[in-house]
């Protein structure tokens, strides 16, 4: 049986409707990273972040490879980086008129 192609959008975006989510992504924008430096970055517990990932892994939105002891993650393809871009400009769109929120967006796209 298939899902119809609205249902399989719908349950993409809520995939990446969790906070954790969106900012490991971001960081995997510039290319892969370990999990060692996913956890610098990212203020939760490792057993949370491991979960986050595995849902990400799950949906195909990232890939792992192991390297020794170390498992790397990686965007599964460069399109879920433009995703993020295009947000990005939705959110600055709809915040225009809010300035402290769109000078964030803006100093977040510079990193």
């Amino acid at each position: 049986m298939t899902v119809p192609l609205n249902q399989a959008k719908a349950e993409f975006f809520r995939t990446l409707g969790h906070p954790v989510r969106i900012r490991v992504l971001e960081l995997l924008q510039a290319g892969p990273l370990p999990v060692r430096d996913l956890l610098a970055e990212v203020d939760i517990e490792a057993s949370n972040l491991s979960q986050q990932l595995a849902v990400l892994r799950r949906a195909g939105i990232v890939s792992a490879t192991r390297e020794g002891a170390t498992v790397v993650y990686a965007l599964s393809t460069p399109d879920v980086a433009e995703l993020l871009v295009a947000a990005r400009r939705i959110l600055a769109d709809l915040l225009a008129g809010q300035g402290e929120l769109l000078a964030e967006l803006r100093a977040e796209a510079r990193r």
